[in-house]
């Protein structure tokens, strides 16, 4: 198994470095990306983000300090991304060259020569802020930025169970070296926009229970984002709606994509592990929170999870 010493040996080995995130760009993968990528040409080297998707407008701070450099790309490195399949438009083309995979989901598949993970890890930031320290790198107020943006959203700002007592040191370090927790938090999890709010009370309408009240479903299609004007982006953050219901132990998110594709957010309570749930069609994550793509109709899609929920809770 590789160490993190490892990993660093192999990045600072490495230059003209593409950085990827995965599709439906989320806090983590976009502070983990970003972080390496301002380490990285710290140290002198040529590196950038390769996205999958457009990210929200809230995350364009993620990219203060970082140079815009062109090189021919020479290495590439996928951060958080836990398939194959999660590279989504990027798919085709970086698959079979990746060099080196880092992460922080116990079910990686990635196809990659080198691959780091660690499921101990609340986000891939807190990889990446072990990582740049045992790279020398320092640590300036925009790679702190990054890096708890990372750790906040994929901790559901320190209330999800992967939190653990580690993930609040790093983040009292990365306030230590001013990272703007405040602001970060207020963007992430405070702010929305009119039309966001009324998509949540569209949501709620959408609300269903199966299994004996033990599984929620909500969704949202493309047709309610055009009525309301949203962008893709701007539907993130409705997947621990059904989680907090009382008595539901797993809360399902269907978002409707492009291409007749349905994006689905599991969060699990007590002992349900949602990483097994999305194992069924293709995807994985933590034993909390994990996501798979489906394809079909609203009501095929629903039907084959509610299926496969019916034979989790039994």
């Amino acid at each position: 198994m590789m160490k993190l010493s490892d990993v660093s040996a192999i990045l600072l080995k490495m230059d003209n470095i593409e950085i990827l995130t995965h599709h439906y760009p989320d806090g983590d993968t976009l502070g983990s990306a970003y972080a390496l990528c301002l380490g990285l040409q710290s140290l002198g080297k040529s590196a950038r983000v390769i996205l999958a998707g457009k990210p929200a407008d809230k995350f364009n701070y993620l990219l203060n300090g970082v140079k815009q450099q062109d090189f021919k790309a020479d290495n590439i490195v996928s951060v958080d991304v836990a398939a194959n399949s999660m590279l989504g438009e990027n798919e085709d083309k970086y698959i079979g060259r990746i060099n080196l995979c880092i992460d922080h989901h116990i079910s990686n598949s990635v196809t990659a020569d080198e691959r780091y993970v660690d499921g101990e890890a609340a986000a891939a930031a807190e990889i990446i802020f072990a990582l740049l320290k045992e790279m020398k790198v320092n640590f300036t107020k925009e790679i702190a930025d990054c890096l708890y943006t990372g750790i906040s959203t994929d901790t559901g700002c320190f209330m999800y169970t992967n939190t653990t007592p580690e993930t609040h040191k790093i983040a009292a370090e990365l306030m230590e070296i001013g990272c703007d927790f405040e602001q970060i938090n207020k963007a992430m999890f405070e702010t929305k926009s009119r039309a966001k709010l009324r998509l949540e009370r569209m949501v709620y309408d959408t609300l269903e229970f199966f299994c004996n009240g033990k599984c929620a479903v909500i969704y949202t299609t493309l047709e309610m984002q055009s009525k309301l004007g949203l962008g893709d982006d701007e539907t993130e953050g409705l997947a621990s709606i059904p989680r907090q219901i009382e008595g539901v132990l797993i809360g399902i998110t269907m978002r409707e994509k492009q291409g007749g594709t349905f994006k689905i957010s599991v969060r699990t309570n007590g002992e349900t592990d949602a990483c097994e749930f999305c194992k069924r069609f293709g995807g994985g994550g933590h034993r909390a929170a994990s996501g798979c793509a489906v394809d079909g109709s609203l009501d095929e899609v629903r039907s084959r999870l509610v299926a496969a929920a019916e034979e989790v809770l039994k």
